[in-house]
């Protein structure tokens, strides 16, 4: 072979390489190009930040909110938001230490951590303290229970609250109870309230205080206490001495039943309990561990639909993972799934798009006896609570009669 001949030889293989690698550079290019599409159709994970109160005081209530919170993005993440190429929730977990000062510390840290929205918070004074601080983010907020109606007064465009707050549940407890005394001939004519010292217990005895003499009631004595209390002993001599027909708590899981517990081996008896949001009362932990002290207690608070097929098939599989199902757990549970349906709609994880959804929800894939969504400043005008009573070894809806599943037992039987 001559050296021209050598030479176009080489210069055939040469070009043929070069094809081949310009092919191939090609087709990796075009993958590289293709590559943000598959990723942005695959779905980056949205961070939600999951606030709870899980250390000190209101910890058993904290972690039975996360036990929701958990199973929603569980449900939530078996399909992912499909607006958002089915991308999966993230949950960035915090700890409010049963604190408003803990709370704040948290929503720092989940800000910090880029979270798009925060869900929780339960107490009142908590919800209270990281709304606001979470407002300066304009990070939206969910609040899974905190009931004083100054977190969705205060003009806060981030706020969202599903549950209904003191307002809807005084109101609606003061007429049930209303109906109720009229029925058993106006039975109860004084009353006692007992509540624990913060802004949940204080503000719901200022209210009671103002509407019940309204009615026809006489108030004997208004006795606040502070959260923890170990010790009901001398709360329930001055109930012994006033003997009120009417005892209403408005306190936290752990006093509730120490007071309810106290009552009962002091043999203290009036014609009824009758909570408003009472910390353990519509509990079917406290109906299991403590029944005598529960039992005829009643309680106007936030309950399930026990007519929704979807809220009984919720309460199967938090008992199958031996756990109560409390307030918390379904309010916890909806207030993840109305977040997620706020981001389906709003196709996008920044924080004014889904304030924007949320204020525009009419969320109904909820577990809750409630109307329509709507949201007004915040506030969710289709929530409503239900009224109960721990009859037998279960708990029973009383009021209103579209769910109630038993009728009152109204003056309670003398022991």
């Amino acid at each position: 072979m001559g050296y021209n001949q050598g030479l176009a030889k080489e210069n055939i293989m040469s070009q043929s390489l070069n094809r081949r690698r310009f092919l191939a550079s090609t087709a990796l290019g075009a993958a590289a190009l293709a590559a943000p599409a598959v990723l942005r159709a695959q779905g980056q994970p949205v961070k939600i930040g999951i606030l709870q109160p899980v250390s000190g005081a209101m910890s058993y209530s904290g972690q039975q909110g996360r036990v929701g919170a958990t199973l929603a993005i569980e449900e939530i993440n078996a399909v992912g938001i499909k607006s958002l190429g089915g991308a999966k929730i993230e949950p960035v977990m915090g700890d409010a230490q049963s604190t408003p000062e803990g709370g704040n510390a948290e929503v720092e840290k989940m800000n910090a951590a880029g979270v798009c929205a925060i869900v929780g918070g339960y107490a009142s004074g908590i919800c209270l303290a990281t709304t606001q601080t979470a407002a300066r983010y304009d990070l939206p907020y969910i609040v899974d229970v905190g009931v004083t109606d100054a977190i969705v007064t205060r003009g806060l465009k981030n706020t969202f609250r599903f549950g209904p707050g003191f307002g809807v549940i005084a109101k609606t407890a003061i007429d049930n109870l209303i109906t109720m005394n009229d029925a058993a001939g106006k039975a109860a004519k004084t009353v006692m309230i007992v509540h624990e010292d913060s802004a949940f217990g204080s503000g719901l005895a200022k209210l009671l205080n103002t509407q019940l003499p309204e009615k026809g009631f006489q108030i004997l004595e208004t006795i606040s206490h502070p959260t923890p209390t170990r010790d009901f002993n001398n709360v329930v001599t001055k109930i012994r001495a006033a003997e009120p027909d009417l005892v209403i708590p408005a306190n936290y899981y752990n006093e509730y039943v120490l007071l309810a517990r106290t009552m009962q081996q002091q043999k203290v008896r009036p014609k009824g309990i009758y909570s408003i949001l009472g910390g353990a009362a519509s509990s079917y932990k406290f109906v299991k561990e403590f029944p005598d002290s529960a039992q005829y207690i009643m309680d106007c608070n936030h309950w399930f639909d026990p007519k929704n097929p979807k809220a009984m098939e919720l309460k199967k599989k938090v008992e199958a993972k031996g756990e109560f199902f409390t307030y918390e757990v379904y309010m916890n549970y909806t207030a993840l799934l109305l977040l997620a349906d706020a981001l389906e709609k709003a196709g996008s994880a920044e924080r004014g798009k889904i304030i924007a959804a949320l204020e525009a929800s009419t969320f109904a894939g909820h577990v809750m006896p409630y109307g329509p969504t709507k949201f007004v400043n915040g506030q969710n005008q289709g929530a409503a609570p239900v009224n109960t009573q721990v009859l037998g070894k279960d708990i029973q809806v009383i009021f209103p009669a579209t769910f109630a599943s038993a009728k009152p037992v109204f003056p309670v039987p003398k022991a």
